[in-house]
């Protein structure tokens, strides 16, 4: 399950990563600096992402955490950027299973 959830995780924080990217130049362009912003929490979001993703393999609790965070921040700016709205919920279920995963670790060593 831990291996699951860090590739999956990584895939999804890159193209997090580039629709972000992609919102932070067009809001630029168009000089409109809430999406701009909203842009930039995204890259942020998908930095999280990424970073979760690597610590699932080792330490999959610290892993559920920083997704759960990067879930929160993605909730806060999906007024101006509805996408991370849904990108947050995806999050937030990689979070879970994280957690679900290192509990099921910790049982597997125990035993």
């Amino acid at each position: 399950m831990k291996i699951a959830v860090g590739i999956i995780g990584i895939g999804i924080s890159i193209f997090v990563m580039l629709q972000a990217m992609a919102i932070t130049g067009l809001g630029g362009l168009a000089e409109e600096e809430a999406m701009q912003q909203a842009g930039s929490v995204g890259v942020l979001v998908a930095l999280l992402m990424f970073v979760a993703s690597a610590f699932t393999f080792g330490l999959p609790k610290v892993a559920g955490v920083i997704f759960i965070v990067a879930a929160l921040l993605a909730f806060m700016v999906s007024g101006d950027f509805p996408d991370m709205g849904v990108w947050g919920a995806i999050t937030l279920v990689l979070g879970f299973l994280a957690f679900i995963a290192a509990r099921k670790t910790a049982n597997t060593i125990k035993a």
